[in-house]
């Protein structure tokens, strides 16, 4: 069953157990998808979006969603940090499990190997190879630097 599958199938069945935090958070989603889907049609795609892609959706809605517990802590305002964090759990279910430090440290030293990457110029064959593999089982924005260093 692909992404879009899971989260219609998650979306249904909330809306029979009336979870309305739940169903809201699915919509969410959802909505997202549908605006990529609308923005690669203007692209020329008349399929819409791969799981590749809602893995990058939803990688994404989970680390703005992160954020904003982070301010809304720093603002005392615990109830709004508390509902952020039940859509990050509901967006969590349908992403693949995040890799450990070392599991991240040992992609990227298969990917620099497998490119054959040398300088930092190559630095964006080795994002494109993990970001094949990986997409959604790491964080790119924290993996970038490190191959940065790796390869100065």
């Amino acid at each position: 069953m692909d992404m879009r599958e899971r989260v219609n199938t998650a979306l249904k069945q909330a809306m029979k157990d009336k979870a309305a935090d739940r169903l809201s958070t699915l919509r969410l989603i959802n909505a997202a998808i549908k605006d990529r889907d609308i923005a690669a049609r203007g692209d020329g795609d008349s399929e819409g979006v791969g799981d590749a892609e809602v893995l990058a959706i939803l990688g994404k809605m989970s680390k703005q969603r992160m954020e904003s517990v982070r301010a809304y802590e720093e603002g005392g305002r615990v109830d709004l940090a508390e509902r952020e964090r039940a859509e990050i759990a509901v967006i969590e279910e349908f992403l693949p499990r995040q890799l450990s430090a070392a599991e991240i440290d040992a992609a990227v030293s298969e990917a620099i190997s497998t490119t054959g990457a040398t300088t930092i110029r190559d630095m964006g064959k080795v994002m494109g190879e993990l970001k094949a593999k990986y997409t959604g089982q790491m964080d790119f924005g924290t993996v970038g630097p490190m191959i940065k260093t790796r390869l100065s």
